[in-house]
């Protein structure tokens, strides 16, 4: 088929062995490449309620149909797993230049099992598996490692993912970086890494991936550049980047601030894009096939930071130091980020734990003394928990395991052991329904609906019919992972341009309502999994905080909207009142 090798990597690190499998044509015609084909190996290959820190746990590495394609946005690939910070399904994401050099190597996914008993980094080839010794590159911040594995290589195009300190020490959100800035950040990525003892894997080889079409597919990428290249999206992107969110949540009323207690931070414009613009004056940086440019590459101009350079901080870094560690400074929210990728953990976590421990001191639950506004006391915490060292160890183990051992489940804000990103439901009522539907825990990306909901498609407040309008924009977005292409082209590839790419890389031809019924079943596959891991019904719901607290502007979301709002939901997706789908298309 194409679009694909049709063959997948195995990886045992225990025997230090691998293993080629083929793919069949019938299997990628269900589920296609990315989260379809990842899923579904998940659910055959992975033991039911197998520990995450097991060696019998997997973690896969995949990619789309579309990687190393003229299509815009392709340059991504995605990591999936039975995640160590939920328990359940877990998937993370990045961009950047990796999935080249990973499409290269021959492999539509790369099935990693089994455990180390000394640290190892991985080179991967299109011709080989070699395995090499990381004993003196355990302990390395990511920058530092993927620095090394470069040079040990020595092949210029390779790319390489690594682990920093945090995944080492099994931090439960834990990220995987490549191109220093890039993470699969969210369910904990690095920690399962780290459980194998893998360091980096480096990736290099001259596969060229078949595909249906590839006139058609430069073609239509063209069609897309002088069509879209100055669209007011991609303007915004380009000139902004993703901090255009603080000023548009702070106006809605949803920019959560002084952990989930408002909705807006009276000095949201010191923290705002215009702000990084006339201070940090950025450089707009894109992932190879983007004509977007959405990151921002800033060097710090002054003060105790002068000099720091990295890509971001992204809006998720901003609203999680910012907003709800009340961080008024970019600089220093910028310090805070150059923390996380170089310990190697998911911003949004832990800006979301900095902000509980905040709390915690103010109830008297600790006995540290911590405030807000304080960026040292943040900078302090991220190092303790990467060492996991007093109240790190704790907060290392995540939200929900953190509140429950200090007596606070009342205050803390998760999703099935996931915090939500910078859009309080509270104000955007649809999101509320992302947050407890989503499969890998309180996420904003699976549908990514605040987009509907802020652009007035639809009414933030309200309820009825809102399901039908979201499980148009998860179906999209299922899409696109399963490709695997970026969340940002969402307004640019809708249904006819998906299938159209669909059939310029693979051959297939479906319509719209065979693009949805494919969608519909790597949603199906992922819930199952899910189920098969213990799920409930009250895993798909809000923190009671969030349901029982309004805003200060008294915005609120309640739990009849949210049973009405998951209810028409299972309804629409044909599953039972209970969120358990039917056998028919399994």
């Amino acid at each position: 088929m194409k679009g694909f090798f049709q063959k997948v990597l195995r990886v045992d690190l225990t025997n230090r062995t691998t293993e080629v499998e083929r793919l069949d044509d019938g299997l990628l015609r269900r589920y296609l490449g990315g989260k379809g084909l990842a899923t579904h190996v998940l659910l055959d290959r992975n033991s039911a309620k197998v520990d995450p820190f097991s060696p019998e746990n997997q973690l896969i590495i995949a990619l789309g149909p579309v990687t190393d394609s003229a299509i815009y946005g392709s340059c991504r690939h995605g990591l999936f797993t039975k995640s160590p910070l939920t328990g359940f399904f877990g998937e993370s994401y990045s961009g950047g230049r990796l999935a080249v050099p990973i499409s290269r190597t021959g492999y539509d996914a790369i099935v990693i099992e089994g455990a180390s008993h000394e640290p190892v980094w991985l080179e991967i080839t299109d011709t080989d598996v070699k395995f090499h010794d990381a004993a003196d590159l355990w302990g390395k911040d990511t920058y530092a490692t993927e620095d090394e594995v470069k040079q040990r290589v020595g092949i210029p195009e390779a790319g390489v993912m690594v682990i920093g300190p945090a995944g080492e020490k099994r931090v439960r959100f834990a990220v995987v970086e490549n191109d220093y800035w890039r993470s699969s950040g969210r369910t904990g990525m690095g920690a399962v890494l780290g459980s194998k003892k893998l360091k980096a894997i480096a990736f290099h080889g001259q596969q060229a991936r078949p595909v249906a079409d590839s006139e058609g597919l430069k073609a239509f990428a063209r069609e897309i550049l002088n069509t879209y290249k100055d669209h007011p999206a991609a303007n915004a992107y380009r000139n902004h980047g993703t901090p255009m969110m603080v000023a548009l949540l702070n106006k809605a009323g949803g920019f959560p601030s002084r952990y989930w207690s408002k909705g807006r931070f009276d000095k949201w414009e010191q923290i705002s894009a215009e702000s990084l613009v006339d201070t940090l004056h950025p450089r707009s940086r894109a992932c190879k096939t983007c004509f977007m440019g959405c990151g921002k590459y800033i060097e710090v101009q002054k003060g105790r930071h002068k000099g720091l350079k990295l890509e971001g901080p992204e809006y998720e870094t901003i609203y999680s130091f910012g907003g709800l560690c009340l961080i008024d400074s970019l600089e220093e929210i910028a310090y805070l980020n150059d923390i996380c990728d170089r310990l190697g953990v998911d911003t949004i976590t832990a800006g979301n734990l900095v902000a509980f421990a905040i709390e915690a001191s103010k109830r008297g639950e600790i006995t540290d003394h911590f405030d807000y506004g304080d960026p040292d006391l943040a900078a302090d915490l991220l190092h303790k928990i990467a060492r996991r060292e007093g109240i790190g160890d704790l907060l290392a183990e995540g939200i929900k395991a953190a509140s429950s051992e200090l007596g606070l489940e009342d205050i803390a804000v998760h999703v099935k052991g996931m915090e939500p990103a910078g859009y309080d439901p509270r104000a955007l009522k649809g999101m509320g329904l992302a947050y407890a539907v989503s499969d890998r825990g309180a996420c904003h990306l699976r549908s990514t609906f605040y987009k509907a909901e802020l652009a007035g498609l639809i009414e933030p407040s309200q309820i009825e019919d809102k399901a039908e309008l979201f499980l148009d924009f998860e179906d999209r977005c299922t899409l696109h992972d399963c490709l695997i292409v970026c969340r940002f082209y969402r307004d640019f590839y809708m249904w006819d341009e998906l299938a159209k790419i669909i059939n310029l890389t693979t051959g297939m031809e479906l319509d719209h309502s065979e693009l949805r019924s494919l969608a519909r079943r790597v949603t199906d596959s992922t819930r199952r999994f899910n189920l098969r891991e213990g799920l409930t019904l009250h895993d798909d719901r809000l923190p009671a905080r969030l349901l029982n607290e309004t805003l200060e502007d008294g915005q609120g979301i309640t739990e009849a909207e949210m049973e009405a709002l998951t209810q028409d939901y299972y309804r629409l997706k044909g599953w039972s009142e209970a969120g358990i789908p039917s056998e028919g298309d399994a």
